[in-house]
C-alpha cells in the first residue's frame, strides 16, 4: 500500500521491452535506503517489484497487462517518474489510500497558473470519471492530489510549489499521458451494492431461507 505521497524523482536508465513485457532500470537514490530485492516501489503510481539492485538504482519487470494499462510502455532513457516505497507500519498517512494497481490514462488538456498554484486539468473516459468526486482524492502518476473540478469529460486539480517542484507533473505538455488511480472506496462500494442489488432479498417480515432441514441435520448425525 502506498499514500501518493513522492519521495523523489527518479529517471529511467534503460528499458528493455518485448512483445509482451519490459524490464525497467531505474536511477534512484532515497528510495532505496532499507529496500531490498523483492520489495514494492510505485513509478508514477504503478507499484512494482524490485527485481535487483544496483549501485544507484534499481531494476524491475513489467508485465503485459500493466503496459496496457499505465504510460509505463511510453518512458524512454532519460524520462523523469516519481518514486514512492510502500508505506512502512509506523509511518504517517500523508495522503489516501492508494493501491499502485492502475485504473486507466488520462490526458493532459490544460496547464493555467494562479497565484502560486497551477491547475492541471486532465482529460479521462467514463469509467474513470465515475469515481471522481469533487473535493475527492485522485492518484496522478502516482501523486495523491485532491479534484478541484469536475465536467463531463474532464477534472482539474490544482499543484501547490512543493508538490510541483518534488514531482514529475509539471514537466509534462499537453497532450501526455498520465497515469491514472481512482480512490479505491468508491469502487468497493460500488461493487458490494451492486452484489447486494444481484441478489434476491426476502420481503420484510419474511425469514431468510438457509436451506437447513431436519433431513438434513439427521443424514449428517445432528438428529435427536
Amino acid at each position: 500500500m502506498f499514500t501518493g505521497i513522492v519521495e523523489e524523482t527518479g529517471k529511467i536508465k534503460s528499458i528493455q521491452k518485448t512483445n509482451y513485457s519490459a524490464v525497467l532500470s531505474i536511477s534512484a537514490k532515497l528510495v532505496l535506503e532499507q529496500t531490498k530485492v523483492g520489495d514494492s516501489i510505485a513509478v508514477n503510481g504503478v507499484c512494482l517489484t524490485v527485481t535487483s539492485l544496483v549501485p544507484g538504482g534499481f531494476t524491475a519487470d513489467v508485465m503485459a497487462e500493466t503496459l496496457r494499462r499505465s504510460s509505463l510502455g511510453l518512458l524512454v532513457p532519460g524520462s523523469p517518474v516519481n518514486l514512492e516505497r510502500a508505506m512502512a507500519a509506523d509511518g504517517r498517512f500523508g495522503g489516501h489510500i492508494v493501491s499502485g494497481h492502475i485504473d486507466g490514462t488520462g490526458i493532459i488538456c490544460s496547464k493555467n497558473p494562479e497565484g502560486n498554484a497551477v491547475w492541471v486539468e486532465i482529460e479521462a473516459k467514463p469509467q474513470i470519471l465515475k469515481y471522481i468526486v469533487e473535493k475527492g482524492s485522485i492518484t496522478i502518476d502516482g501523486i495523491s492530489l485532491t479534484v478541484a473540478k469536475l465536467t463531463k469529460e474532464t477534472f482539474a486539480v490544482s499543484l501547490i510549489p512543493h508538490t510541483a517542484e518534488n514531482t514529475t507533473l509539471l514537466s509534462k505538455k499537453m497532450g501526455d499521458i498520465v497515469n491514472l488511480e481512482n480512490d479505491i472506496i468508491g469502487k468497493y462500494v460500488e461493487r458490494l451494492l451492486g452484489f447486494q442489488n444481484s441478489v434476491t432479498m426476502p420481503e420484510p417480515g419474511e425469514r431468510e431461507k438457509s436451506g437447513l432441514t431436519m433431513d438434513f441435520l439427521t443424514k449428517h448425525g445432528f438428529g435427536i
